[in-house]
C-alpha cells in the first residue's frame, strides 16, 4: 500500500475511533427520531435478523422530487458520495462528487451496480422512483467473500410544512464470528462519511431548489393605503385659523 493510501486509511481510521469513543449508540442513530429508528423501511425484508442497524436522517427544506435526483446518482464515476472526497481519494476510490444534477445518471434499476470505488460496487436491490433506493452486498478481503451480508437504503419520507425526512439505514448479518471484528470499525467509519454525505445531499438540494416567490406585505403592495394624510382643507382648517388670530390679539393688546 502506498504512502498516501496508508495515510488516508489511518485519518479515516483515526476519526471512526474517535466516533467509537465518543458514543456508539449514537452515531449509529445520528439525526433519526425514535420512531424513524424502529419504523420498518425499504429493504429491510433482504436481512431477516440484523446483527447491527444504524438509522441515520436529516430534513431537507424541499420536495422529494427536487431530493430524488441526487440520490439516483450516487456512485463513483457518477455524482459522487457527497462526503470527504479528499479522505476517499486518499485510499482510491477516485471520488468526485458532483454539484449538479446530470440527467445521463438519473436512470437506476435493479441489477445495476453502485460503485464505490473502481474496483468495489454494491447491487441495486430495489428502486421506488422518487422514494426509495436499496443497495447490498458487501466488500471482499482479500481473495475471501465478504464476511457478512450487507444492505443499504435511502429512503425519503414527507416532513412537515413542505419539507422531507432523508433517512439512510445500514444493516448487517454475519457470517463468521469474526465478522463483528470487522464491521464494528467499518461502520464507525461509516458514520463519519455518512452524517457528511446526509448534509451533502441537503445542501445540494436546497441550493438548487428554486426559491419560493417573495411574499409582500399589504404595506408594500399598495403603499399608499399606509400613507399619513395630509390635513384636509375645510372647515377645521378655517376654525383653526381663526382662533390663532383671536388669540394673537389677545397677546398683543
Amino acid at each position: 500500500m502506498g504512502s498516501g493510501k496508508a495515510t488516508g486509511l489511518a485519518a479515516i481510521s483515526g476519526a471512526g475511533a474517535l466516533c467509537l469513543v465518543f458514543g456508539r449508540r449514537w452515531h449509529l442513530s445520528w439525526g433519526a427520531t425514535a420512531g424513524e429508528q424502529r419504523s420498518p423501511l425499504a429493504g429491510d425484508d433482504l436481512i431477516d435478523r440484523a446483527d447491527l442497524t444504524a438509522t441515520r436522517a436529516i430534513t431537507i427544506r424541499c420536495s422529494a422530487d427536487e431530493v430524488w435526483p441526487w440520490i439516483a446518482q450516487i456512485g463513483q464515476g457518477r455524482g459522487g458520495m457527497y462526503s470527504y472526497d479528499a479522505l476517499e481519494n486518499l485510499i482510491g476510490c477516485d471520488m468526485h462528487s458532483a454539484d449538479r444534477i446530470v440527467p445521463d445518471w438519473q436512470n437506476v434499476a435493479v441489477g445495476d451496480s453502485v460503485r464505490l470505488a473502481p474496483e468495489v460496487s454494491l447491487a441495486v436491490s430495489a428502486v421506488e422512483r422518487g422514494r426509495a433506493l436499496v443497495l447490498s452486498g458487501g466488500v471482499p478481503v482479500g481473495n475471501t467473500a465478504p464476511p457478512y451480508d450487507f444492505t443499504w437504503s435511502f429512503v425519503i419520507q414527507d416532513g412537515p410544512d413542505g419539507s422531507i425526512r432523508l433517512l439512510v439505514r445500514e444493516r448487517y448479518r454475519y457470517k463468521r464470528v469474526w465478522a463483528r471484528l470487522l464491521v464494528e470499525p467499518i461502520e464507525t467509519v461509516s458514520f463519519v462519511m455518512t452524517q457528511k454525505m446526509l448534509r451533502g445531499i441537503r445542501d445540494r438540494a436546497e441550493s438548487a431548489a428554486p426559491s419560493p416567490p417573495a411574499t409582500r406585505s399589504p404595506a408594500s403592495a399598495n403603499p399608499s393605503s399606509y400613507a399619513t394624510p395630509s390635513p384636509a382643507p375645510g372647515p377645521v382648517a378655517s376654525t383653526n385659523s381663526t382662533a390663532w388670530s383671536t388669540w394673537s390679539k389677545a397677546t398683543t393688546s
